[in-house]
C-alpha cells in the first residue's frame, strides 16, 4: 500500500483515571512497631526521607501511646529514632504536613488510664535540616484530632473538621506559618454529612477534597461522602462547600490521601470504624484492613478500587517524595497487629487499557495492550508516535523508521 504522507501522527489515549497501574512493595522497617502515627516526607539536599511522629506501640494500650519520632533515609535504607515530639503526653491521630524545610505536626489526642481522652491544641514545628524541634507555634484555637489536614499553595495549612474532646466539629482552622497565626475559615455545614473524624483529604489548586471518616451518630457510622470546598483565592478563609456520593457502598476510615497525575487517591484504611486498639465501635470485634487503593479522576468522579494484600489501616499521612513515588510507614494489618514496615507505593502515569489512533487507514500493531512499562510497535509505514498523559501533555515522541 502506497502512502503519500511521510508523517503519521498518532494519538494514543492514555486513560489514566480508570486504568493506572500501582505497585506496592515493602522496603524497610522502622526502629519499632507503630500505628496511628503522623507521617510526612522531607528532604536534606538531594536525599528524601520519611518521617513518623508519635503513635501507639504494639501493645495497643493507652500506656503504649507515645511521643517517639523516626526518620527513614530512602537512599541508605536506614531508619533511626529522632527527637521526641515536644509534649508532655503521648499522642495519636495527629497530622503532619511540610512547607519548605519545616514539618508542622498538629493536634492528636491523649488517652488516660480511665479511658478519658483529651484533644491536643499543639502545633509542633520540626526543622528537617537541623533535626530539631523549634518552639511550638501558636496553639490551635479549637483542639482537634483525627482531622483532615492539607496545604494550600505552599503557604497555608488547613485543619478541617475532626474530633474535639466530646464530638465532631465543623471548624476550619487555617494556620499561617509565616506569621505564626490562625485564621478562621468558613466552617463545614454543621451536619453529619460533613463533620467527621478519621477522614482524610488533599487540596488541588483551590479545591479541598476529603473523603470517608466516621460521624458522631450512633455507633460512629462510617461515611461515604466526598466533600469539596472551593477556596476563594482572593480571600482563602472563604470556602464554598458541597458534597457528592460517588458510590454508596464505597467508604473508608483512617486512609492516607494524596493527589497525583490529575487523580485523587485514598490508600489503605478500613471499611469499619474502630477505636485506637483496632476494635470496632459497633461491638463486632477486631476490624480488618480494606487492602485497597481507591482512586478517581479529578474531573470525572468515579471510584476505581484496586486491591492488594499489603496495605495497612490506621494511617495518618503519607510521604510524597515525588509525583509517582510515595511511602507509608507503620499502621495495623489484618489481625490488628501493629507493624513496623515501610511500604513504597509507585504510581504509573502512562499505563493504559485503551489505545486508539487518529488514522485507521494505516497498519499499526501495538502490543501488549494494555501495557505498563514497555510496548512493542509494528508498523508498515514511517511516522511519529506521540504519547500523551492524562492531562493531554506530550510525554514522549518516537520516530518510526522502515
Amino acid at each position: 500500500m502506497q502512502h503519500k504522507l511521510l508523517l503519521l501522527s498518532l494519538l494514543l489515549i492514555l486513560c489514566a483515571a480508570t486504568h493506572s497501574q500501582t505497585t506496592v512493595e515493602e522496603v524497610a522497617v522502622l526502629p519499632e512497631k507503630v500505628s496511628n502515627n503522623a507521617v510526612c516526607e522531607g528532604f536534606i539536599n538531594d536525599t528524601a526521607y520519611v518521617f513518623s511522629f508519635g503513635g501507639i506501640d504494639e501493645t495497643k494500650l493507652f500506656s503504649g501511646i507515645h511521643l517517639r519520632s523516626f526518620r527513614y533515609n530512602i537512599q541508605s535504607g536506614k531508619a533511626i529514632q529522632i527527637p521526641d515530639l515536644p509534649d508532655t503526653l503521648g499522642k495519636i491521630a495527629a497530622a503532619a504536613n511540610r512547607i519548605g524545610n519545616i514539618i508542622y505536626i498538629s493536634g492528636g489526642y491523649h488517652v488516660f488510664q480511665n479511658e478519658q481522652e483529651l484533644s491536643s491544641n499543639k502545633m509542633h514545628r520540626y526543622d528537617i535540616q537541623s533535626n530539631a524541634f523549634l518552639a511550638d507555634g501558636q496553639d490551635i484555637p479549637v483542639p482537634t484530632d483525627d482531622h483532615v489536614q492539607a496545604v494550600w499553595k505552599d503557604s497555608l495549612i488547613y485543619l478541617i473538621t475532626g474530633w474535639s474532646n466530646n464530638g465532631n466539629i465543623p471548624d476550619v482552622q487555617i494556620y499561617n506559618p509565616t506569621s505564626d497565626s490562625w485564621l478562621v475559615g468558613t466552617p463545614t455545614p454543621n451536619s453529619n454529612t460533613y463533620k467527621s473524624f478519621g477522614a482524610s483529604g488533599t487540596i488541588v489548586n483551590d479545591t479541598i477534597y476529603y473523603f470517608g471518616g466516621a460521624s458522631s451518630s450512633a455507633g460512629f457510622r462510617i461515611q461515604d461522602k466526598l466533600r469539596k470546598g472551593i477556596i476563594n483565592r482572593l480571600d482563602p478563609t472563604q470556602i464554598d462547600w458541597s458534597f457528592s456520593t460517588p458510590e454508596r457502598n464505597v467508604n473508608g476510615y483512617r486512609m492516607a490521601s494524596l493527589h497525583s497525575f490529575d487523580r485523587l487517591y485514598w490508600i489503605g484504611g478500613s471499611t469499619d470504624t474502630y477505636n485506637y486498639d483496632g476494635i470496632a465501635y459497633n461491638g463486632s470485634g477486631g476490624v480488618k484492613t480494606s487492602n485497597r487503593i481507591l482512586q478517581t479522576e479529578i474531573d470525572n468522579i468515579e471510584w476505581r478500587e484496586t486491591f492488594t494484600s499489603i496495605i495497612p489501616m490506621d494511617l495518618r499521612g503519607i510521604a510524597e517524595v515525588s509525583e509517582s513515588i510515595k511511602y507509608i510507614a507503620g499502621g495495623m494489618i489484618d489481625d490488628q497487629s501493629v507493624t513496623d514496615k515501610i511500604y513504597k507505593i509507585t504510581l504509573d502515569s502512562i499505563s493504559t487499557s485503551a489505545i486508539t489512533t487518529t488514522d485507521n487507514t494505516q497498519k499499526l500493531d501495538l502490543f501488549p495492550n494494555p501495557f505498563n512499562k514497555s510496548i512493542v510497535v509494528n508498523s508498515s509505514s514511517t511516522g511519529t508516535i506521540t504519547f500523551y498523559n492524562a492531562s493531554s501533555h506530550t510525554i514522549l515522541e518516537y520516530q518510526l523508521l522502515l
